[in-house]
């Protein structure tokens, strides 16, 4: 095992890396303002509403994301082009991040949901006595405390985010497991740059889980 070419691999795996994190984060913010909307929709009085943010939850719990990446990737420009009746290209980063929140979505909504109905159901009733409008009493009392509580759980479902990340060399976007690869078969080191990818993915998600760890202790107090 040779890891000398590494070293002036960097640059190159670093823009890899930039772009692992910028699916992930943006990825997350999407992922996460959809989840909560298909989590109030799932909690609301009206079966209409839960019916359609169950079956979303179900169908893409339901399917692997690697399905999803090559549907958006390959099926969307077809619907676009039926929609608007051009031809509108829809690139290998957009896809796979459009991909990444309407999949993900389905479970920040179940983390969204369970965390909602730990609150007490008394503060949703104290706040409307006090003449709180359903929006004002999600917005202002119940989500602050929910998201505190499930803050580690959506921080667990990031770094599982950053793991799927890798199945974007499906579209042919380059990431950080798909720069280390090319840069591995350019000089005849595929097994060391693989093994240097995994150990840094690795490094990376340990990290973030006994920092998740430390968080749950933390507001458990």
């Amino acid at each position: 095992m040779d890891f000398s070419g590494i070293i002036p691999a960097i640059p190159g795996l670093w823009n890899g890396m930039l772009m692992t994190l910028q699916l992930m984060v943006l990825g997350v913010i999407g992922g996460i303002a959809l989840g909560t909307i298909l989590a109030l929709m799932r909690l609301s009085s009206s079966k209409l509403l839960a019916n359609i943010a169950g079956g979303y939850v179900n169908y893409f719990r339901s399917i692997p994301l690697l399905l999803v990446i090559t549907w958006f990737y390959l099926a969307v420009p077809f619907v676009l082009r039926w929609i608007t009746g051009e031809d509108t290209p829809v690139g290998a980063f957009t896809s796979c991040l459009v991909a990444f929140m309407m999949f993900e979505a389905a479970y920040f909504c179940e983390i969204v949901r369970a965390g909602v109905q730990s609150i007490s159901k008394g503060q949703m009733g104290a706040a409307q006595a006090l003449g709180m409008s359903y929006g004002q009493t999600m917005r202002l009392i119940i989500l602050p405390q929910a998201f505190r509580k499930m803050t580690p759980l959506l921080l667990q479902q990031s770094i599982i985010l950053f793991q799927d990340t890798s199945l974007v060399y499906t579209v042919g976007l380059v990431d950080f497991l798909n720069s280390a690869r090319a840069s591995g078969d350019i000089i005849g080191r595929s097994n060391e740059f693989l093994v240097f990818a995994g150990a840094v993915y690795f490094v990376i998600s340990f990290s973030a889980s006994i920092l998740v760890k430390h968080l749950q202790k933390r507001l458990a107090v």
